[in-house]
Parts: C-alpha cells; sequence; structure tokens
C-alpha cells in the first residue's frame, strides 16, 4: 500500500545516501577506547585525516614500514569478569581484507579486517573474550605475520549477558580428550568445547542445567564443517539419545539443534558425547534447556487451540489437554475452525477430542457449510465422538460452534497428512520454465526494476522468439489442469500452443491487456514511457483428461502473431468439481445464466434475496461463466460454485464483485476474473475489489480465486473473520487488506493462502489513523512472491498482531519482505507485535525514489515512534536483495526482540545500473543488519550473518551508533 511519498522524507533520504554512514560498537553500557587516546608505540599515531571517526580522531600508522612494531594500547578498568565481546571499529580503504593481531592480557589471535567502502567509511569486527575482574590490557598491533595497512577508531568492552537458561559448553566439566578452544569465530561466550575427534571417541563434555518443566527442549549451539551431517549422543539426567547435527557452511558458522528430553524442576545433569554408535567431529558452544509445555497428541490429530478462534472462543490451559490447550466454547456464536489436509476425496471419519460440563451439542461445519449437530456427554475428564463427512482432497476446513460450557481439545481425521511447515498448502504444483528444456532462451537472472527478469518467478524464465520454440516440463503429480504466467509484447494478444504427452491438447489465450505500467506512482503513462514494469500475467486452461506424473507438458510459440513469448512458470494440479449443498438456491432459477453473455448480477442478487428465507441461507452458482458486472451485496448467506476451476465470475469494465455487508456470511469455491487495467489514483477510487467487507463479522471466506481486480479482498470492519484457500492474482492495489476504516477490526485469521504479482503489498494490517484500529489478527501459513510495488507482507500499527509461519520471495521494487511501520498515517503500535517462523527468500529491493536500499524485513517509523513490544522471532533470510533487515529512519524502535534469526546472504542483487535519475546503484553497502539513523533499544540473541556481499557491506552497521544494541548469546556473523 505505497502511495504518495513524503517530499521531507524524498529529501532526507537523499542526502544519507550521499554521505558515509559510521558505524561502530553498541551495547546496552559499553566500555568505549578510543583509539588516538590510547598508548601508541611502533610508529602507530594519531591522526584526523579521514572523516566519521567517533573521539578526536583515530590511530594510523599500521603501514608496512612498521610491521611487526606498530600497536594501540589499553588498559580497562572496571570489566566484569568472564564472558566479554570486544568490538573494534576501523577503516580498512584498501580493497581487500586485512589482518591484525589482538592481545588480551598477551594471549594473541588474529582478526580478520573485511574492507571498507573507503577511507571515511568505517566498519566494526567483534571477538568474545575473557577478561578478568577490573583492569585489563588490551593491544591491537600490526604483527608480522599480518597484512595491516588500516586505521583504528575505537575498542569498545561490553559483558556478554547470557539468555536465560543458556550455559556456555566451555564452562562445564571436559573429559576424554575434550577441550575448551577459541579458533573458529562466531562463538558465545570466551570460545567452545573441541576435541571430539576419531581419536577421542568417548570425549564428553558435562553440565548442570536448571530446568522449569517435567518435559523441556534440549538447544544445542554447535559448528559442523565438515561437510556432511554427524552424529553425537545427549544424556539427561542418566536417559541417552542420539542427536543428528547437519553441516554447516563452515566452522565458523553455527547451527541449533534441538532435543526433547525428560527433565526434573531444579538442577538437571546434561552429558554431550562423543559415543560409540556416533560419527562426532563437531564443536558444540553452548546448551539451553527451556520447558516444553505442550502434551504430545496422538500422531495424527490437529490441535484446535492452533486455528482460528472467533466468537468469543478463547484458548483454556486445561488439564490433560494435548498440544498447548484447548478451545472454551462460551455459547451460541462462538466457532474454532481448523484447516486439515487430505490425501484423498471421500468420506473421513472425524474424531472430537473434548470435555463438557454437561450433555449438549456442538455445531458442525465443513468447508464452511452448516452440518449435523453432533451430541456431546457431560462428566469429568476428556471425552470424544466421532462423526463424518465428505472432504475433497488437499486443504479443507473443519468447524465447530454453538455450545455452552464444552472445552474442545483436537481432532483427529482418517487420511489426513500434515500441512506444510511454512507456506501455504496447495493442490498445484508449480514447474519453474528455466528448469524445464527448451529451445528457447533462458533469461539471465537480475533484479533491476524495470527488467523482465526482476520480476520473474526466482529470477528466471525462458523467452520464446522464433516459431516453433518451446518450453517443455514433467508432471510429477497428475494434473488435468494448468495455469500459465507468461508475457507478450506490450499491445499484443498471441496462442501459446499446449501439448500434453506428445499430442497438442488446446491453446493459452495470452494478452497483455492487463500488464505493462508505465511511470512513477500510480503509473498512469502512457506506451513508452518511463520506467516500463508489470510484464507476467496468468492464463489457464483444462486440459481434456487428467494426465499421469511422468507425462511431458510442451508450451510452444506456434505463431508469428507476436514477437516473443516468455515463459515464467507452471502451476499444474488436479481440478475437481464440488456438488450443490442440501437446500440451497439455484442461481439459475432467478436469471443468472452461465454462458448467455448477459449480466448476471440481478439474477445473483435475486438468488440472495430468495436465501435469506431458506433454513440453508445458501445460494448455489453451478459451473459455468457468469457475467459480474456490478457489485453485489451478500449479508448471512452463503455464496458458493462448484470449484475455483468451474465457477467462474467475469467483471467488465472496472467493475464487479461481493461486498460483504452483514455478519454469518460465506463465500467459497468460485473465481472472480475482474477487468481491472489501472490502478486507481489516491482518494479517487474508480474500481472495484474482488470481495469488499463492509462489515463482516463471523464471516467466512474459503477455497476462491481472483484475477485482475482492483484488491483480492479489501475488510474494512469485523470481529471474527476467517479466510483460507485464497488464490489472489494480478491485483492492481493490494492482495489483501484488513483495516478498520468502517468500524474497530479484531479477530481476523487468514491463512493457507497465496499472493502472486500484486500491485502493492501482499497482504496489510492498517490501522489508519483517520478510522479505528485492527488488533489481534494473524496472517499465517501463507505463500507470497512477486508484490511488483512495496512489500509481501506489512503491519501498519495496531494492538497484538502476528505474520508467522510464511514463505516470502522475490519482491520487485520499493519494498521489503515484511514491512512493520507507523507510515500510511498509522495508529500507534500496543501490545505485542510478532513476526515469526518465517522464511524470507530473495526479498528487500533498491527504493528508487529515495535512493535507498531496504531490507529483507524492514522496521520503519516513518509518522511516529514504534515503541509498542515487538518480536522477530524464528526467522530465516536467504539470499536479500540488500539490507537483511532495516531498522529506519530518524525516529525511535524500542521494545525489541530479536532471537534465533538466520541471515544467509545479502547484496544479492548484484546488477549494477544506473536509475532514470542518474543514480548509480550497485549491492554495495547491503548490511546483515542496518540500524539507518534510527535510535531506540532491542535485544538481539541467535542472530547470525553470513555470505555478506557488496563493496563495504557488513554484518551490521549503526548510524551514528545511535541504536543501542543489547547483544544476548549465540550471536555470530556481527
Amino acid at each position: 500500500m505505497l502511495t504518495r511519498i513524503p517530499a521531507a522524507l524524498v529529501l532526507a533520504a537523499a542526502v544519507v545516501a550521499g554521505a558515509i554512514a559510521a558505524t561502530g560498537p553498541v551495547s546496552a553500557a559499553p566500555a568505549t577506547y578510543q583509539a588516538e587516546s590510547a598508548a601508541l608505540s611502533g610508529g602507530a599515531r594519531a591522526e584526523t585525516e579521514h572523516p566519521g571517526y567517533t573521539g578526536s580522531g583515530y590511530a594510523g600508522g599500521f603501514t608496512d614500514a612498521n610491521r611487526g612494531a606498530a600497536a594501540v594500547t589499553v588498559t580497562t578498568s572496571g570489566s566484569a569478569a568472564g564472558a566479554n565481546r570486544l568490538i573494534l571499529r576501523y577503516a580498512n580503504g584498501t580493497g581487500g581484507t586485512r589482518t591484525v593481531t589482538l592481545a588480551v592480557n598477551g594471549g594473541t589471535r588474529q582478526l580478520s579486517l573485511p574492507a571498507t567502502a573507503g577511507w571515511a567509511s568505517w566498519g566494526t569486527v567483534s571477538q568474545n573474550v575473557t577478561l578478568n575482574a577490573g583492569a585489563n590490557t588490551l593491544a591491537v598491533r600490526y604483527g608480522s605475520g599480518d597484512n595491516g595497512n588500516v586505521n583504528i577508531d575505537s575498542l569498545s568492552v561490553e559483558p556478554v549477558v547470557p539468555a536465560a537458561g543458556v550455559v556456555e559448553a566451555e564452562s562445564g566439566t571436559l573429559s576424554g580428550g575434550a577441550r575448551a578452544e577459541s579458533e573458529h569465530g562466531g562463538h558465545t561466550g570466551s570460545g567452545y568445547v573441541g576435541g571430539f575427534v576419531d581419536a577421542n571417541r568417548g570425549a564428553a563434555v558435562t553440565f548442570t542445567v536448571a530446568g522449569t518443566a517435567t518435559r523441556s527442549s534440549l538447544a544445542l549451539r554447535y559448528a559442523n564443517g565438515t561437510g556432511s551431517p554427524r552424529t553425537m549422543t545427549v544424556t539427561v539426567n542418566g536417559a541417552a539419545q542420539q542427536v543428528s547435527l547437519p553441516a554447516t557452511a563452515s566452522w565458523s558458522e553455527w547451527a541449533t539443534a534441538n532435543v526433547t528430553a525428560t527433565t526434573v524442576v531444579g538442577s538437571n545433569t546434561v552429558a554431550v558425547s562423543y559415543g560409540s554408535a556416533d560419527n562426532g567431529n563437531v564443536n558444540l558452544d553452548s546448551a539451553a534447556l527451556t520447558a516444553d509445555d505442550t502434551n504430545p497428541a496422538p500422531e495424527g490429530t490437529a490441535e484446535l487451540e492452533s486455528g482460528f478462534l472467533g466468537g468469543g472462543a478463547v484458548p483454556a490451559a486445561t488439564a490433560g489437554a494435548t498440544g498447548t490447550g484447548a478451545v472454551s466454547l462460551p455459547g451460541t456464536g462462538a466457532r474454532v475452525i481448523r484447516t486439515i489436509n487430505q490425501t484423498v476425496m471421500g468420506t473421513a471419519t472425524i474424531t472430537l477430542r473434548y470435555t463438557a460440563s454437561a450433555s449438549g451439542t456442538v455445531t458442525t461445519y465443513v468447508n464452511g457449510v452448516k452440518g449435523a449437530q453432533l451430541s456431546l456427554t457431560g462428566g469429568s475428564g476428556w471425552r470424544t465422538a466421532t462423526h463424518t463427512a465428505v472432504l475433497r482432497a488437499g486443504l479443507n476446513i473443519v468447524g465447530y460452534g454453538d455450545a455452552t460450557g464444552v472445552q474442545l481439545d483436537n481432532i483427529a481425521v482418517t487420511g489426513s497428512a500434515a500441512l506444510a511447515a511454512r507456506g501455504a498448502t496447495v493442490p498445484f504444483t508449480t514447474y519453474e520454465a528455466e528448469a524445464g528444456t527448451t529451445t528457447g532462451t533462458r533469461l539471465t537472472p537480475a533484479r533491476q526494476y524495470t527488467t523482465d527478469a526482476a520480476e520473474a518467478s526466482g529470477r528466471g524464465a525462458v523467452k520464446l522468439t522464433g516459431t516453433g520454440q518451446y518450453v517443455q516440463i514433467t508432471l510429477t503429480r497428475p494434473a488435468n489442469a494448468l495455469t500459465v504466467r507468461a508475457s507478450v509484447p506490450d499491445g499484443t494478444s498471441a496462442p501459446l500452443a499446449v501439448h500434453a504427452g506428445g499430442s497438442k491438447v488446446g491453446d493459452l489465450s495470452l494478452t497483455s491487456k492487463y500488464s505493462w505500467m508505465y511511470g512513477a506512482y500510480p503509473f498512469a503513462e502512457g506506451p513508452g514511457g518511463a520506467r516500463p514494469h508489470r510484464y507476467f500475467d496468468d492464463a489457464r486452461i483444462l486440459l481434456p483428461q487428467t494426465y499421469p506424473a511422468g507425462t511431458v507438458i510442451r508450451l510452444a510459440k506456434d505463431t508469428a502473431a507476436t514477437g516473443y513469448i516468455t515463459v515464467d512458470l507452471v502451476d499444474a494440479e488436479v481440478a475437481a468439481a464440488t456438488t450443490a449443498p442440501a437446500g440451497y438456491v439455484d442461481a439459475r432459477t432467478h436469471g443468472a445464466n452461465p454462458g448467455d453473455g448477459a449480466d448476471d448480477s440481478a439474477g445473483i442478487r435475486a438468488a440472495i434475496a430468495a436465501a435469506q428465507g431458506t433454513a440453508a441461507k445458501g445460494v448455489w452458482l453451478p459451473a459455468g461463466a457468469y457475467n459480474l458486472n456490478s457489485l453485489v451485496n451478500v449479508s448471512g448467506v452463503d455464496v458458493r460454485g462448484a470449484g475455483i476451476w468451474h465457477t467462474v465470475l467475469n467483471g467488465s469494465n472496472r467493475r464487479g464483485g461481493f461486498a460483504i455487508t452483514g455478519a454469518g456470511t460465506t463465500i467459497a469455491d468460485l473465481t472472480f476474473d475482474g477487468d481491472v487495467t489501472t490502478r486507481d489514483p489516491d482518494e479517487a477510487p474508480n474500481s472495484d475489489s474482488f470481495i469488499e467487507v463492509e462489515s463482516g463479522s463471523a464471516s467466512t471466506v474459503f477455497n476462491v480465486a481472483t484475477n485482475h481486480a482492483k484488491t483480492g479482498l479489501w475488510l474494512k470492519q469485523a470481529d471474527g473473520f476467517f479466510a483460507a484457500g485464497l488464490r489472489v492474482r494480478n491485483t492492481m492495489a493490494d492482495g489483501l487488506n484488513v483495516n478498520g476504516n468502517n468500524g474497530p477490526t479484531a479477530n481476523v485469521r487468514v491463512e493457507q493462502s497465496t499472493f502472486r504479482n500484486t500491485g502493492d503489498d501482499g497482504m496489510a494490517m492498517w490501522s489508519w489513523d483517520r478510522n479505528n484500529t485492527v488488533s489481534r489478527s494473524v496472517f499465517a501459513f501463507n505463500t507470497i512472491s512477486l508484490p511488483i510495488l512495496a512489500n509481501g507482507a506489512a503491519i501498519y500499527g495496531g494492538t497484538d498482531n502476528r505474520i508467522e509461519d510464511s514463505l516470502i520471495s522475490d519482491t520487485v521494487f520499493n519494498g521489503a519482505g515484511i514491512m512493520v511501520s507507523s507510515w500510511h498515517e498509522a495508529k500507534p503500535f500496543g501490545g505485542t507485535t510478532a513476526v515469526q517462523r518465517t522464511t524470507l527468500t530473495r526479498a528487500g529491493t533498491r527504493n528508487w525514489d529515495w535512493n535507498t536500499h531496504t531490507g529483507a524485513v524492514w522496521l520503519f517509523a516513518e509518522r511516529a515512534d514504534i515503541t509498542g513490544a515487538l518480536v522477530l522471532k524464528d526467522l530465516d533470510i536467504t539470499d536479500a536483495g540488500y539490507h537483511g533487515m532495516l531498522f529506519s529512519w530518524n525516529k525511535a524502535i524500542t521494545n525489541v526482540t530479536v532471537d534465533n534469526v538466520r541471515i544467509n546472504g545479502t547484496g544479492g542483487a548484484t546488477d549494477a545500473f544506473t536509475d532514470d535519475k542518474g543514480v548509480p546503484v550497485s549491492n554495495a553497502g547491503s548490511h546483515g543488519m542496518h540500524f539507518n539513523l534510527v535510535s531506540g533499544t532491542g535485544r538481539f540473541d541467535r542472530v547470525t550473518v553470513a555470505g555478506v556481499k557488496g563493496t563495504g557491506s557488513q554484518g551490521m552497521a549503526n548510524d551514528e551508533n545511535r541504536y543501542t544494541v543489547q547483544r544476548g548469546t549465540g550471536n555470530s556473523g556481527w
């Protein structure tokens, strides 16, 4: 939802971009020693030639003429005994990595200092060291084995504060050849335990760890540079088990492995050993013991407390419940919904585990359709009740509601399989064209805005230029339906031939009508304008039969009607039709007749009105193509079709869609293909969203698809709104926006949905200050790719909202993978905002308008400080375009907790170019974490940075040392 750019921000950002950012040591309370004020010897001298230093200057003279002699020596005072972190601030304008020697109380080690952007650009490196209480002697020398030629600005020392329950391995009892070492960087504490080599089979480290529960998770932080998985034996209070430790990138890269153990409240004896059945050869850094409060459910069950809770349903911590608890239903209107993944279509038996104070009933819902009431027997303890339901292959939703004095624990569904651990569970398989066989040309991967490769999935595609050229893939699962993402030149339409198993079976109709945009936001220039973009669109076809795995699908340019066809990907699936629920009103009986070319809006409205007076309160749209030329209001009625591939509603002239105007509404099992070809200017709406939720409490949207709408779903007010199984493609604005424009919005959950090629944020929660707050809402288990503008997912203000368990990839322009921001006139953040258990791949872009890099994760204090609690946890950031995480800008971001964030690769946008304003762009200065002129405080544990690319890029850059970083344990690479 990127809109107008504040002029002051553009100017200020440009000034920052043109300056050299200074970085330096940070901690909760570091002791900083200026190098120019230290004892200088051997030719080292105080200098002020290059700007950007702190204090009154820096120490130079570390030149080849002074090799083996030049040194800076400081004596600390008031140091804490034990593990401390030493941070060296330096400049290295040589263009290559240089080395110096660090001496701590006489003990020495070599430090590597990566190149900075120039002599006026400063970086930091850190090392964990063991200090004595009080005074310690620290020296940085140009040793005889170093290549020196750097300038030293300062040394800072801060105590390493271990996280609760963490024990450093080197503090344990070592036996059998296990020994404390510090050779490899990135460890916490003063070192790690090595010696687990073949010659020392039986080597062990033993320590005592405090436990708070009878069931705990033991996290082992280790390095395994062997290139293959290794095993060790973990013994907790005498009970032994083997743990597998996957390879890490090197001996200086650290990972965490978790084992579940039976523990006691109090002291627990933990040993990690190279057992007789192990292959060892790892290093152990630390161990952390945390309570595991889950009560394991039988395999094949689904926990209800992890689903959607609405209408007053609340989590309950009840003894004997599995998982993390149960769900309490206090009465009419309360409901819980859980997503289920079925392996095949058919009748399944569902066993509900519950406890009830008195006998009664609970209403069942399957895929949004109200079912029978299930009898529950009252009494003490946990009980089970069973019912059957016809479930479709793949994603289903099972719900329960309208019960009093009942707690529901879990359901066991016959024939179910696990849902995806992260991202949406989808019925289709995606095949990347560039991974197939082709006679065309594979695009060179690129991330530069206005190039077609930058908008291709995975940054790769295949261009077919000659008649007869093709690309083909081999099915790994059966399929009878294909969606192809492709591009043709502006102003053209063309067929793309589809061959299956060696025979032509049809043509896909490709058009540029809904692609190709020009100019700056809102992209109103015509063909030939500046900044051409939005190259790709989707086309789909039902095949004449279901083809088995192993079938070759060929897409061929068998036409001269267009100069080229660029194929990005193929989604292939089995498209099964659904049947009408009992008692639903057939829309055809009210004048909505598919395929007749007439506008069906009035007929659908009439069917909805008729359904209001029925017991089922449902409208059935049989298979076929309908024309929906205007918005249709729906209140308290279920409108559903025969499936995404079978019931299709087509918009016209920028209009068409549904408006949910009352509680208890459902829309399911259909596709809306809009007719929106341009972006509306701000404050001048002139097109429709697929679904506009004017008032949608207790409503459900399930298994729907949309293409070419203004937005997929624009939610203005609801309390207890659930959506799952959405396929949102090629919108002109946001894929989905949850806001409070019509009233307070709370308890919204959107999950198991996919968003691709959205014209703005893929998913957004927006608490607009002019209106109302979004609270207690969740985006979970979603897959978001290729937002053409802005972010994969975003939270703008609000209270207790979360983004979690998702996959986000390939952001294109002026945005991040995930943004948390006070931008867009957002209300303040309250409660705890969480971003967790999410993978971001090739995320983060260049902002051409502000001349800055963004991050895969971007915390942006734009309108106001962000002071509400913010948690970033269990994130995997891979191959970020520029920064891994960006904190900005010129305000405060406080109360931040960052834990277990793995940044593996920054500066992945390696293409260098000059933008349309003449500004040179490269991946220089692409940091693992960049604190961009922002103040505040955050706690960082288990944050690792590796694979930093680009000149002057660092593990961390902290402009003007404004941000206070509280370093916990398990950090490395910064």
